[in-house]
């Protein structure tokens, strides 16, 4: 007999009807869709891996239980509609977004299929939910505010470099054009306490990271503060990090990984810990709950880590107070 047969066999021994029976047995397995602006074989353990781990803290195994359909833009922002279009089309049960662009593009080619944002911007200034609470349409997930670390980056670098007078900011302008008036409000009001000088340095493609340091140096800056940005900078942090070291620029860095490719500092949230946490929305959409209810989830914990070794290298000495307060010192 037939593992259907057999079920609806049971099921009419156990007082269900047969239409159930069948039902049940036919279940078919979710399929959910990933959709990243940056290059499949790009740093696997800060994405894939750690989403795959929450997937199986829910009690899901890949390709047993649960289809994952992942879709890179290949570090072409302008190619993720495209990719968002073909997990529309594959009939995914949930789209996970990570990044404003992936979220965005999700947005625009569906306004039915649950969209989780991994690492999303401020999604209620962006028009993408009505508030953090209550989102009201078919997105929800994790969202950075990476806007407000700005301020509180700048005040960290100051304190490591009490002499600080004039930094620069490293920046794709594509990734900055929704916010650049909160940025740039937050982070003039922060310069303002931390008594230095601003000067914005902007990069579109890999080939101009060097020339951007090169005018860094022309502008005598002291310092450098660099911005999240998964299409240009993050694919190149290795060559962002070495341009700094280069021209002995003790920089703040938006990721961990800068500093443990070498750079000097970064204050922020763990982008592993966003992803692993985003399989906790895809279940919680997988087992009936609806977007528009599942409220937006901030960053809870903030992390500081220092390069000792960089530091040394660069002839700074990091205030023992901020080296105190450090989660994590690269020694």
């Amino acid at each position: 007999m037939s593992p259907i047969g057999l079920a609806v066999v049971l099921a009419i021994s156990f007082g269900l009807p047969a239409p159930a029976a069948r039902a049940q047995a036919l279940t078919r397995v979710p399929r959910i869709g990933v959709l990243s602006p940056q290059k499949s074989a790009e740093s696997p353990a800060l994405q894939r891996e750690p989403f795959e781990v929450g997937l199986r803290e829910q009690g899901w195994v890949p390709g047993t239980n649960l289809i994952i359909e992942y879709r890179y833009a290949e570090g072409k922002p302008e190619d993720l509609p495209r990719r968002a279009a073909e997990l529309v089309g594959l009939k995914v049960d949930v789209i996970v977004a990570r990044g404003p662009q992936a979220i965005r593009a999700a947005h625009q080619v569906t306004t039915t299929i649950p969209i989780v944002m991994s690492a999303g911007a401020d999604p209620v200034r962006g028009g993408l939910v009505a508030s953090l609470a209550r989102p009201g349409g078919n997105i929800t997930g994790l969202a950075l505010f990476a806007d407000d670390l700005g301020g509180k980056q700048l005040q960290i670098l100051k304190e490591a470099l009490p002499e600080l007078g004039r930094v620069a900011v490293l920046l794709n302008p594509i990734m900055s054009t929704d916010q650049d008036e909160s940025f740039s409000g937050k982070l003039n009001q922060a310069a303002q306490i931390s008594k230095v000088q601003i000067q914005i340095f902007r990069v579109t493609r890999a080939d101009e990271i060097a020339e951007a340091f090169a005018a860094m140096k022309r502008a005598h800056v002291h310092g450098l503060l660099v911005r999240p940005d998964p299409n240009v900078l993050e694919p190149n942090s290795p060559q962002v990090v070495a341009q700094a070291l280069k021209h002995r620029l003790p920089a703040i860095y938006p990721w961990r990984f800068y500093v443990e490719a070498g750079g000097l500092m970064s204050y922020a949230t763990s982008l592993p810990d966003i992803h692993r946490r985003a399989a906790a929305y895809v279940t919680r959409i997988l087992r009936g709950e609806k977007p528009e209810t599942l409220p937006v989830e901030l960053p809870m914990k903030f992390e500081l880590t220092v390069n000792a070794r960089t530091a040394k290298a660069l002839g700074l000495t990091i205030p023992p107070a901020l080296r105190q307060r450090a989660d994590r010192v690269v020694e």
